[in-house]
């Protein structure tokens, strides 16, 4: 099963986010923090029964939010 790992720079840690099934974890390094990601995602998608189907395809975009308040959607 191949999924999409974010990972972020936080204060003192790395947090990775598997927004396919909604899964975070954290970690001193990157690569921490996709190995603790990568665990917590197989105990999740194995203790909710997720199947593969239901991850595939994620249609991932990125969007501004500008002061004002109003957003701008890129789509790709």
């Amino acid at each position: 099963m191949k999924l999409t790992a974010i990972i972020k720079k936080g204060e003192k840690q790395y947090v990775a986010l598997c927004p396919e099934v909604d899964v975070v974890s954290q970690g001193y390094t990157i690569e921490t923090a996709l190995a603790n990601l990568k665990e917590a995602v197989e105990l999740h998608i194995e203790v909710m029964h997720i199947e593969e189907s239901k991850t595939e395809n994620p249609f991932i975009t990125s969007f501004e939010v500008i002061p004002n308040g109003k957003t701008t959607t890129a789509v790709g």
